[in-house]
């Protein structure tokens, strides 16, 4: 999850930007709750977005993403027989102004549907409001397990695993290794975040229950951007295992304060980080890079129904290829127009049970979520090889049967 930070990534056009605070129109269509299923007015999808502010450059492609599904679903008739409309608001990345945006989205726009934002910082008010308002509210991202303990029963997360699964796959594999292949001590460190931290607690937990004895846990502050320190009390334990929860660039940083020590653990695993565009070259290169782990939401190489359909629509409509947030936000437009194309109707509640008791088939799998809207499957595990992300687990997704280990020294 790209975190998904409890991820937010995204890539847009440079107009939408600039479109900050005021209703920005995608597709086509929308129309009012109170309005009648036969009519033939739009559809009117309402969220916020940070569109502007620290991660707008990030946001982009989530609206993208978004731009996409409405633009396909349009093209298949809408929903309900109506055009799809979003409305969309700008908050800069406030959680303030966005939950502001979605109770003007509710109460003054109208809107007959919502979809969630990016990031737990964001989606925590948001999804309260919604909840408030009887409202569904299907997020692309923010996993974070506070997010899913307040008993809202409309509140729907459209990745395939959250933070407190993010873990199994890596923990699986470790576990796979006979005894005398496993590390054997670890570090942990972790920005203060309510996504990476929760994450870290439960690798730390499941792979000292495998033997693996802690060396050195260190949470730092989210302004963090010189990790020598870190990195030299790291490098002093010498483990042989390195885990870091990372939310963005503190990855790649991390990585660097590394390269100076010359340390290089025989395992080394980052949340978030790895899946950014600019990562390996952040980190020296593609050398570098190669045999670090992560947990990916999405891969554009997974083989489940769509997903080469949307890369290649998105690639067409955008230029570039997708990032995992434009995929985050395209499933959770699916998830949406499932729920909708069965109940047949806008009703909120009947859209949430409808939900609560069927699997969807979206470009990141099938779906199907727990009484509190957790999804019930893990994210995928992933590994640099060759200059690209391939996926290790699970089967169903896998792209290699191979595995790097142990990770080869900085530049080798």
């Amino acid at each position: 999850m790209k975190h998904h930070r409890p991820k937010v990534r995204p890539a847009l056009a440079v107009a939408l930007a600039a479109a900050a605070a005021v209703t920005v129109l995608s597709a086509c269509g929308s129309s009012s709750s109170n309005s009648s299923s036969n009519s033939k007015a739009p559809l009117k999808i309402g969220m916020s977005l940070p569109l502007t502010g620290p991660v707008a450059d990030v946001s982009k492609s989530g609206y993208e993403g978004y731009q996409l599904w409405a633009s396909k679903d349009n093209a298949n008739g809408g929903m309900l027989g109506r055009k799809v409309k979003l409305d969309v608001l700008d908050d800069g990345f406030d959680p303030n102004q966005s939950g502001s945006n979605y109770t003007r989205l509710i109460s003054q726009n109208k809107v007959d549907l919502l979809l969630g934002t990016f990031s737990s910082l964001l989606n925590a008010p948001d999804s309260a409001i919604a909840a408030r308002q009887g409202m569904l509210y299907v997020e692309p991202s923010g996993g974070a397990p506070t997010l899913f303990a307040r008993g809202f029963k409309n509140l729907f997360f459209a990745q395939p695993g959250t933070s407190l699964t993010l873990p199994d796959q890596f923990v699986a594999y470790i576990a796979s290794l006979p005894a005398g292949q496993r590390p054997t001590t670890a570090a942990y460190v972790t920005q203060d975040d309510p996504s990476a931290s929760p994450a870290v607690a439960v690798f730390k937990k499941k792979l000292e229950a495998l033997g693996v004895k802690t060396l050195y846990d260190q949470t730092y502050d989210p302004s963090t951007s010189n990790f020598d320190t870190i990195a030299a009390s790291v490098a002093h334990a010498a483990p042989q295992l390195v885990l870091q929860g990372a939310v963005a660039g503190d990855g790649a940083q991390f990585a660097r304060s590394l390269q100076k020590l010359s340390f290089s653990p025989k395992t080394l695993f980052q949340i978030n980080s790895p899946a950014d565009a600019t990562y390996a070259s952040a980190i020296g290169g593609a050398a570098n890079a190669e045999g670090i782990f992560t947990a990916l939401a999405w891969s554009p190489e997974a083989k489940y129904p769509g997903n080469a359909e949307f890369v290649a629509a998105y690639e067409k409509a955008f230029g570039h290829a997708p990032s995992e947030d434009a995929a985050n936000s395209y499933t959770a437009g699916q998830v949406l127009a499932a729920a909708v194309k069965a109940v047949g109707r806008i009703d909120q509640k009947a859209l949430a049970a409808w939900l609560h008791s069927h699997t969807v088939s979206t470009i990141v799998g099938p779906m199907k979520w727990d009484a509190t809207g957790v999804p019930e499957g893990s994210l995928l595990l992933a590994q640099w090889q060759s200059g690209a992300l391939r996926i290790l687990a699970p089967k169903s997704a896998a792209t290699t049967t191979k595995i790097v280990a142990p990770k080869p020294p900085w530049g080798t």
